[in-house]
């Protein structure tokens, strides 16, 4: 009934979570200390944290000039609007 909060809620939690892994990959790299994996990165993005990855892109500038990484992030972030779109279309 309420399906669409519980998404809601998700795609924050999960924004959050992304927003703060690369914030923390942002500190890392300013200390030159280990930094987080480009996949965990996505994969992060990819579970529902892509709103907060672009935040954290465009607020912290982490990884902006990496081409490739802002290429499968928008890819990230395309995929999940079709399959929503999708959804909505169906129903």
């Amino acid at each position: 009934m309420y399906w669409y909060l519980v998404v809601a809620i998700a795609y924050l939690l999960a924004s959050i979570c992304a927003f703060a892994f690369m914030a923390r990959d942002k500190l890392a790299a300013r200390q030159a200390r280990w930094r987080t994996p480009e996949r965990t990165l996505h994969l992060v993005s990819l579970l529902g944290g892509w709103p907060g990855s672009f935040v954290a892109i465009y607020t912290i500038s982490h990884k902006r000039r990496k081409l490739g990484f802002l290429a499968i992030t928008y890819a990230i972030a395309i995929l999940h609007v079709c399959v929503w779109v999708a959804i909505a279309t169906l129903t």
